[in-house]
């Protein structure tokens, strides 16, 4: 079972597949969609669109999973800039016919650490760990999607 997290954002969208065989988690590609400020909105769009596009056609996920979305009603704009990124996300979900996931970030935290509140080092952290990753990755978005994708993997539902 291949699993694809997205952690999509404007500036910077982080992703993390990994494949799920004999109680195993291994990695199979993980990295960033960068875009840049300098560019027109529609560009970054389309950039982060072809991006997704692109890794979905070739690591074929049977799922995406994507954290919910909140916003602190201070920070209204922040909302309004990641529906964006995320809209993309659940557009190529719905045209490559791929099941979408969302968890909020407590869960993801609580099903990775063991407590929704745990501060994101120690999600980097275990993520490594379980992963068996050598360092913890250079972007927090790759680390988050890679949660995103193990949550999924222990909070499935079993037939």
């Amino acid at each position: 079972m291949i699993i694809l997290g997205i952690d999509p954002a404007l500036t910077i969208t982080g992703y993390g597949a990994i494949d799920f065989k004999k109680n195993k988690i291994s990695v199979i590609e993980a990295g960033i969609i960068a875009t840049s400020v300098k560019q027109a909105l529609p560009e970054r769009l389309n950039k982060i669109y072809l991006g997704i596009t692109k890794l979905v056609s070739d690591v074929r996920p049977e799922v995406i999973v994507l954290e919910k979305l909140y916003a602190h009603y201070r920070h209204p704009v922040t909302a309004y800039i990641l529906g964006q990124a995320r809209g993309i996300v659940c557009l190529v979900s719905a045209q490559e016919k791929i099941r979408l996931v969302e968890y909020a970030a407590t869960r993801v935290k609580k099903a990775i650490v063991g407590a929704g509140l745990a501060p994101k080092h120690q999600v980097q952290k275990m993520v490594a760990s379980i992963l068996d990753l050598k360092s913890i990755p250079k972007y927090a978005d790759v680390t988050d999607a890679l949660a995103l994708a193990i949550a999924y993997i222990y909070m499935r539902p079993r037939i």
